[in-house]
């Protein structure tokens, strides 16, 4: 059907078609499992079932100026569960840049993140200086890491959590895990810049290149030969996204901490109390589906003495996403929050007290439905369950 499109259309189909692997929408039959996963395919002016379709027939200039393509999630569910192995997640980023690239409206929101990562490095705002700012009401002992400029590993914190107080226990809890471990570790502090998945994810994959630089230069300044992170988003940059920019291996080793944390426990250098809990798991779409990465989370949570491990309906591959992810917390937040908590009710389904997870975004958006559905449910990430395990267990 391209050959009846008009040039300006055949442009902007031949676009989306040439997406990373090759892959064809005109293979889709139109079968609807892509809308059928999508945790927000109701919510949408187009679901991707007809996004798809509105492609082949040539509308996609309608397509561009809906809100439909800022309501993605980039949950990758769709990729994962089509039957003809259509990267359709692909074909809603490569639509993002298209509006970006023809100088389309973008939300508003969107522009301002945009603006205030190239100015502040970091998707807050505040004084990026600030970064470690977290750290402040730790026992003066596991402050040793801040004086550091040359370490083993390398603790790339993140945006969330250096700047969101909801969520400053999940590095609180890594630092004084990898402190009483007795791991060589450092932070870059200040010299930390966003990792770029916001803009990524954004469509704005062009301002990725200078955040790389900076970012790569300053770990391989400290001599790391490994760096971890506890979010999935910045996990996913590292390890993706930027050997792609680079071309060549960065040269150390990139780990997400529910990796490395599930080595500290394997190697015994972290030993677990018990934790008398029952609790269920929610796999972090960038860690989970984006980056093949389920066991070593549950090899954590199965190796604690004493806890009550209950997997929900959806987990691992089907597991619904949280709802935080695709910046669509910055265009509509109501959309994150309809789907959070439908997520939480699957959790409460299991019968669990505690739902962990291992991501910050994660813990920010259940954290905040179980407020707001008035759910007697706690939200932990797994550095803290281990922390609190180190020390006694519940």
């Amino acid at each position: 059907m391209a050959d009846r499109l008009t040039g300006s259309e055949q442009d902007l189909f031949a676009a989306v078609l040439g997406l990373r692997g090759g892959e064809r929408i005109s293979a889709c039959y139109q079968c609807g499992t892509c809308s059928g996963s999508c945790p927000t395919a109701a919510i949408m002016e187009y679901n991707p079932r007809r996004i798809l379709h509105m492609l082949r027939l040539g509308l996609g200039e309608r397509v561009l100026k809906s809100q439909a393509i800022w309501l993605c999630t980039a949950c990758y569910s769709c990729t994962a569960r089509c039957p003809r192995e259509i990267k359709i997640s692909d074909a809603m980023l490569s639509l993002r840049r298209l509006t970006i690239d023809r100088g389309l409206d973008l939300p508003a929101n969107l522009a301002t993140m945009r603006d205030t990562v190239t100015h502040h490095h970091n998707i807050s705002g505040d004084d990026n200086a600030s970064r470690l700012i977290w750290s402040d009401n730790l026992e003066e002992g596991a402050l040793a890491f801040r004086q550091k400029r040359r370490a083993e590993v390398a603790f790339y914190v993140g945006c969330v959590a250096s700047f969101y107080p909801m969520v400053y226990g999940i590095p609180q809890a890594m630092v004084q895990v990898m402190d009483r471990a007795g791991v060589d570790f450092a932070a870059l502090g200040g010299e930390e810049w966003c990792c770029g998945y916001p803009l990524y994810t954004a469509g704005m994959e062009g301002l990725l290149a200078e955040l790389m630089a900076h970012n790569v230069a300053r770990v391989q300044e400290m001599g790391a030969k490994t760096l971890v992170t506890t979010c999935p988003s910045c996990y996913y940059t590292w390890s993706h996204l930027y050997p792609e920019l680079e071309s060549k291996p960065l040269g150390f080793e990139v780990l997400h901490a529910s990796q490395f944390l599930a080595r500290l426990v394997g190697d015994s250098a972290v030993k677990l109390g018990s934790f008398e809990q029952t609790v269920t798991y929610h796999d972090p779409c960038d860690l989970g589906r984006k980056s093949g990465i389920f066991d070593a989370p549950r090899q954590v949570i199965e190796a604690m003495p004493g806890i009550e491990f209950r997997e929900m309906d959806a987990h691992r591959e089907n597991a619904l996403c949280c709802g935080g992810g695709g910046d669509v917390q910055m265009v509509d937040e109501r959309v994150t929050e309809t789907v959070a908590s439908r997520r939480l009710g699957q959790a409460q389904q299991t019968g669990a007290r505690v739902i962990l997870s291992a991501c910050q975004q994660c813990k920010r958006t259940l954290m905040a439905a179980t407020r707001r559905d008035k759910v007697r449910m706690r939200v932990m990430d797994l550095s803290e369950l281990v922390l609190r395990a180190m020390e006694g267990g519940a």
